[in-house]
């Protein structure tokens, strides 16, 4: 860690490589496996948006921006109105998080796609005539940035990293797009670090802003880039001066690692999916509990009582117990026990089990009272997502217990390709179905062949009435 304001002859501030590596990269340096991750999670994430059409708040949100007026220069897909560039930033990203089914980089903790994909929709849009293959470079050195500085930090998240790390990685997709020089994406850097935004205490609470804060920082992030174009200046020292980001946002960090790695090192390609939609620390536990389930052939109604054994990350931000008769979707998403039941009942998890009527299922409510999470004492790492286990005692008295070391979705334990168009399609189904059922095989293909897209305006036609 470098400390203090930099001296004549120091290094400059770590946000400068990254602003260089964003600026001079090429489609020709990804490596196949970063081109393939990137259009993988494109999908995805156009899938999630769709089903997030559905969750609560978005159309009281819409109705807000909508209300507001202003120019009417980028999309909000599945609805297809109009709004200007960082409203429907906003909204795309709030879509995309609501379900907490979004695409996440587990080392670092955050949704990288979920912050720049919906700037650079919106910011090719404005510029108009983006190529796939410029789109898809651009989500690629942008997810690098945020990883890269969220993979930094060596303090547990007491921010919500999703947003503020997020927030650079969509400045830099954006600004890539709009074909910035060094000096004006720096300052759209420093500007966008003055707006960034987003604490882990409506995730305790499980409020409904939680989901909105990618949006808040992706509205910032487009909100920047106009801005430093219109010749605003920002702060110099974003991420390691004495008031910088790594400092109030983080605390301890190494950031020389993630700087030397870049080009060699594509984060994008630690990028994985989620399989269900809920919180991802959630999803190991789900995924042992059904496991267990299939493999020696018990039912929700054989289960006494469990016992997940988990890392501090996992049991402090979703070992909360299920004490609400009514909870909200985001607390039910991010409580091991609530999820848990519902798999057992369910032997499954959708977004449909968040719904209003799901959420206050009795026999979900009487199992997951009997679901209790512990902290591993071994795990001393404050930010790692497994090893965890899972312990189920059945009413006969038999006792089952698996432990996993990686959970499924990671790219060391990724989804299929089958199972990525599973996923993609059940998304689709549930909430496209006012868009031309041939839009969904038009729009896998596109993605598919995105380095030859003509236009980036051919796949949000596909997105909309």
């Amino acid at each position: 860690m470098r400390n203090g304001d930099p001296e004549p002859g120091d290094k400059p501030d770590a946000i400068i490589p990254l602003v260089r590596h964003t600026l001079a990269g090429r489609y020709e340096d990804l490596s196949p496996g970063a081109v393939l991750a990137t259009k993988t999670f494109i999908l995805d994430s156009f899938g999630v948006i769709i089903s997030g059409s559905l969750a609560p708040g978005v159309p009281q949100t819409l109705g807000a921006f909508r209300g507001w007026g202003g120019r009417e220069e980028s999309t909000v897909l599945v609805s297809g109105e109009r709004l200007p560039a960082p409203s429907a930033a906003m909204m795309n990203s709030f879509m995309l998080h609501n379900q907490e089914f979004d695409c996440v980089h587990d080392l670092a903790v955050l949704h990288p796609f979920t912050t720049a994909l919906p700037v650079a929709l919106a910011v090719a849009e404005v510029k108009g005539g983006v190529t796939g293959r410029e789109f898809l470079t651009a989500l690629a050195f942008g997810v690098d940035v945020s990883c890269s500085i969220g993979i930094s930090s060596r303090s547990p998240m007491s921010f919500f990293r999703p947003g503020t790390a997020g927030a650079f990685g969509a400045v830099a997709a954006g600004g890539k797009i709009s074909g910035m020089d060094e000096k004006t994406l720096a300052n759209a850097m420093g500007i966008v670090y003055s707006q960034i935004c987003g604490t882990l205490q409506p995730h305790h609470e499980g409020a409904l802003v939680i989901s909105m804060q990618t949006g808040f920082n992706a509205r910032a992030a487009a909100t920047a880039l106009t801005l430093a174009e219109e010749g605003i200046i920002g702060a110099s020292g974003v991420l390691e001066g004495r008031y910088g980001y790594f400092r109030l946002f983080e605390g301890e960090y190494q950031v020389d690692d993630a700087l030397d790695n870049l080009g060699r090192v594509w984060q994008v390609e630690r990028v994985g999916h989620k399989p269900f939609p809920c919180g991802r620390l959630t999803q190991g536990v789900v995924e042992a509990a059904l496991t267990m389930r299939k493999n020696h052939g018990f039912t929700a109604e054989d289960v006494e009582e469990c016992q997940a054994i988990v890392s501090p990350l996992v049991q402090r931000l979703v070992g909360r117990p299920l004490d609400h008769d009514a909870p909200s979707a985001q607390y039910a998403k991010l409580s091991i026990p609530f999820v848990v039941a519902s798999a057992l009942i369910k032997d499954t998890v959708f977004i449909t089990d968040f719904w209003e009527e799901a959420l206050v299922n009795p026999a979900v409510h009487d199992l997951a009272r009997r679901i209790h999470v512990v902290r591993d004492p071994a795990i001393q790492d404050e930010n790692a997502m497994v090893p965890l286990s899972l312990l189920i005692r059945l009413k006969n008295g038999f006792e089952h217990e698996l432990t996993l070391d990686q959970m499924l979705g990671h790219p060391d334990k990724p989804l299929s390709r089958d199972q990525h168009l599973t996923k993609f399609k059940n998304c689709w189904e549930v909430g496209a179905g006012h868009l031309p059922a041939a839009n969904q095989q038009r729009l896998i293909d596109l993605v598919d062949e995105l380095e030859d897209v003509a236009s980036v305006e051919e796949i949000i036609r596909l997105l909309v009435p």
